[in-house]
């Protein structure tokens, strides 16, 4: 008995299934939340309900595609019972917390999740069609979706719909797309065979150029006609510095691992930096 019951434990307690398998997802919850928390500058209960809410959101994306391969006969159907486990779970806790932020006073909020709708129900058309890899487009769509954290939190800190949430929605987002387009750009570079000239690496890198300069530059724009904070330039600047050296360096022969560990490093740069510059 002892035997089957840890076999059936096993059986529901698989990483694969609970946690995300793109590990590079991760930043892209947790930086707008963090953001959103700090610009609020007040927590409460209500921002702990924010936050469960937001992680069982993002997290259930996991079992679900799960799920959906099983039954489209790209994994095994024994995956089945844990993905339901885990959807069960984060369903409850994601509808816990939003009942929580209901009788807080923040039934509003649940308006930024409509958006989430028609986005994960395409991921899911995609992953039944498997046809859900490398598909930039839908990935930076989503992360838009996951931007909406940061004005979710900022206004559960300062208790109303803070106009200035939707700077930090546009803010992190473009941040976020610009992430997105230079990893797709390093991955390319890694499955070159040899070292690029200088004008192969560029017409690799020039869409995250692009996207990296154009963030710098609207952020500076900006900034001079005081609708943002000056030092709010310098994260973005980071970002930028970034691109031109993955540009001139290219990720030949790397390892998903390491490229995925630099971009996690340049994130949470780009995050501290983000929050030290809109709150001084």
């Amino acid at each position: 008995m002892d035997t089957a019951a840890h076999r059936s434990t096993q059986a529901i307690f698989k990483r694969h299934i609970a946690l995300p398998s793109d590990h590079g997802s991760w930043v892209f919850i947790l930086s707008p939340l963090l953001i959103g928390l700090f610009a609020g500058e007040h927590w409460s209960i209500s921002s702990v309900f924010l936050v469960a809410a937001a992680m069982a959101a993002f997290l259930i994306r996991q079992p679900v595609t799960i799920a959906i391969k099983a039954y489209s006969g790209r994994r095994a159907r024994r995956d089945l019972p844990a993905a339901w486990v885990w959807i069960a779970t984060y369903g409850l806790v994601g509808l816990a917390a939003l009942l929580g932020l209901v009788l807080q006073g923040f039934a509003y909020l649940s308006i930024l999740a409509i958006p989430a709708v028609p986005v994960f129900a395409w991921h899911l058309y995609l992953v039944s069609k498997r046809a859900e890899r490398r598909q930039a487009g839908i990935e930076i769509v989503g992360s838009g979706v996951l931007a909406l954290a940061a004005p979710a939190a900022m206004w559960v800190g300062a208790g109303h719909p803070d106009p200035n949430g939707w700077w930090l929605f546009g803010l992190v987002w473009l941040q976020s797309a610009a992430s997105i387009v230079y990893a797709y750009a390093r991955l390319e570079q890694r499955s070159l065979e040899t070292q690029p000239d200088i004008s192969t690496s560029w017409r690799i890198s020039r869409r995250a150029l692009f996207y990296t300069t154009y963030n710098m530059a609207l952020v500076l724009s900006l900034a001079m006609f005081d609708l943002l904070p000056t030092l709010l330039l310098l994260p973005y600047a980071v970002q930028w510095l970034e691109t031109i050296w993955g540009t001139l360096r290219p990720a030949v022969g790397y390892t998903p691992t390491r490229i995925g560990m630099r971009q996690l490093i340049v994130s949470s740069v780009f995050t501290i930096s983000f929050i030290l510059a809109w709150n001084l």
